[in-house]
Formats: structure tokens, C-alpha cells, sequence
């Protein structure tokens, strides 16, 4: 359903007598589910960013997202919110490509929007950590968010250039953060969330209140008894690699799991041993395996459900 159409049925939904509507998770880690939620609670969502970054009426503001996620459905919340004169694009992998100079005061991508945006034609979102070095240049202000569908959006933000530049997240005065007992992260939202929030991501918390993430809690592979946290291996290869690849696991029978990774193309023998001798021993993979593509969700994260599958598959097959 091309993107006018979507939004006039969101509108319509929003518009009507119902306090709920229905959002969709993006079902990084398993089966997307449907969730209601609160409009009063999306709009609290919504005062509370345009709030945070000074978005006033006519705004230019512009939804280049699906509208079936909470990114794109809270991009249309917080114009409606605000006052912002929203512009709206087809989504793509590259949004501005045929932007004319129009200037915008707000926008928000996933990472492959962002490096689309950077340069023509668009090259490969997974050299993320070029693709920062890259913005901290930007004379925009640009930052990271988190959050998920639960919290409606985000509650934290990371700014990733100017002077206030920095490797942590600093959450909305509202919210409140803690660690559970096995370092995830634990969210009290009471403007959006009717109760406290026990995440699967584990994260380092700091004592002002700001915090990293350092990746989710069903994103660890147990190999021989060493927890790998997926994120990390994926992170230490960055430099290492210029196409796009996944780090997941597989079924082993000596070591209950086994570190694998995927690769969307072949590697030369010299870059290969390269990569490897950038990890410590216990983070190599034990198979590298190339695919056709590394699996994405609808909102363009890497389906990790996915690639455990089809890791295991293809290992299974050639055993």
C-alpha cells in the first residue's frame, strides 16, 4: 500500500473514538506481535521528544518510514503534537536521493537511511562505525535513540557529533533506570509505559543516570562454557569487514553452541586470516558461511531468529 494510503488509514484510526490502537513490533529476536496501546500515552511520547529537541509549529518535518512500526506512526504523532509540516516519502533505502534543497528541521532513519543519505549512489550500511565517524562532520544535530514498540518510540537519546558528543544514552527527565540482577536494563516510563519495563538488553549504568548497551540478553552464545555476547564479535570485526555479515550460532556437540559467521559475500584467503587474528581465540567463528543475503526485519535489523536458523540449516546440511 503505497505511503498517502497508509497514512490516511492511520489517521482515520487515530482520529476515531477508540482510546487504543494497534502497533507491531519489529521482531528482531522472534515472530512480530501486535500490541495495543494508549494514543494519550503515544502523545505524552510525543511532548516528551518534541520537548527535549525545541520542535515548534511549522517545523518541516519528514516521515520516510513505514507507518506499520512505531518509528513511523510516532513521526506522524509528534507533527500532529507539535504542529510540524510533515512532509511524507515513500520509504526506501535512500529518502533523500531525489530531495530537492528544501531544508528540514527534523527527520528520522534507521542506519541504512543515514548512510544512504551520506553519499550517492548508496553503499553498504554495515560500516557503521565509519558511517559515525562520519556524522560527528555533520553540521546537523544528529542523534542516536533508543527505545522499542513497548515505550513507543524512544526514552533515551545520544547525541553523535558536536561538543556534546557522547558514547552514552541520557534518558527523558521522566524516566527512571536500573539493572535487574542479570544487567539488563529496567525502565520506569510512567508517562508511557503502565508498568516498569524489564528489557533483554544488558547494559552499563552510570551514576548520572546515562547509560551504554551493551547488546540483548538473547543475543549470547554459551560455547564450551564462555557466554560471547553476539554484539561485541560483530562490533571487533567492523574494521575488519566491508560487506554485509551477521555473527549467530549453531547447534555443536562439543561445545552446546558454536560462534558462526555469515557473510553476504565471499572473503580472500589473506583477509580472511586477517579477521580471525583481530579476535581473541575463544571469539572466533568456528564456521564461516556465505549467503546470498544477511536477514533483515521489515524496519531493516538483522532477524537474528533468522540467521540462528539458517545457520543451523545450512551447517546441518554438510555434516
Amino acid at each position: 500500500m503505497p505511503i498517502q494510503e497508509d497514512l490516511q488509514a492511520f489517521l482515520a484510526e487515530w482520529h476515531d473514538s477508540s482510546p487504543f490502537l494497534e502497533v507491531q513490533t519489529s521482531g528482531s529476536t522472534g515472530t512480530p506481535k501486535r500490541m495495543r496501546v494508549r494514543k494519550d500515552r503515544m502523545l505524552n511520547s510525543a511532548r516528551l521528544t518534541c520537548d527535549y529537541l525545541g520542535l515548534k509549529k511549522g517545523d518541516k518535518a519528514l516521515l520516510c518510514m513505514p507507518l506499520r512500526y512505531i518509528a513511523g506512526k510516532m513521526m506522524v504523532v509528534r507533527s500532529l503534537y507539535a504542529g510540524l509540516d510533515l512532509e511524507v516519502c515513500e520509504p526506501s533505502g535512500h529518502p533523500l536521493a531525489d530531495w530537492g534543497d528544501t531544508p528540514l528541521r527534523f527527520a528520522a532513519m534507521i542506519p541504512l537511511q543515514v548512510y544512504n543519505t551520506l553519499r550517492v549512489p548508496a553503499s553498504d550500511v554495515y560500516k557503521r562505525q565509519a558511517l559515525e565517524q562520519e556524522i560527528r562532520q555533520m553540521p546537523n544535530t544528529v542523534y542516536s535513540t533508543y527505545g522499542m514498540t513497548e515505550t513507543l518510540s524512544h526514552i533515551a537519546l545520544r547525541r553523535l557529533n558536536g561538543p556534546e558528543a557522547s558514547p552514552y544514552y541520557h534518558p527523558f527527565p521522566s524516566v527512571t533506570l536500573s539493572l535487574s540482577p542479570e544487567n539488563t536494563l529496567v525502565i520506569d516510563a510512567p508517562l508511557v509505559c503502565d508498568e516498569r519495563l524489564v528489557t533483554n538488553d544488558v547494559a552499563r549504568l552510570l551514576p548520572d543516570g546515562s547509560f551504554a548497551i551493551i547488546g540483548r540478553k538473547d543475543n549470547i552464545i554459551n560455547s564450551g562454557g564462555i557466554k560471547i555476547q553476539i554484539e561485541e564479535v560483530e562490533e571487533r570485526l567492523r574494521p575488519y569487514l566491508d560487506r554485509p555479515y551477521a555473527i549467530t550460532a549453531a547447534p555443536d556437540p562439543r561445545l552446546g553452541e558454536a560462534v558462526v559467521l555469515l557473510l553476504a559475500s565471499n572473503l580472500r584467503g589473506e583477509m580472511l586470516t586477517e579477521v580471525l587474528a583481530s579476535l581473541p581465540k575463544y571469539l572466533r567463528p568456528r564456521h564461516i558461511i556465505k549467503v546470498s543475503e544477511i536477514p533483515q526485519t521489515g524496519s531493516g535489523k538483522i532477524d537474528r531468529a533468522a540467521c540462528r536458523e539458517l545457520a543451523r540449516n545450512i551447517i546441518t546440511k554438510t555434516l
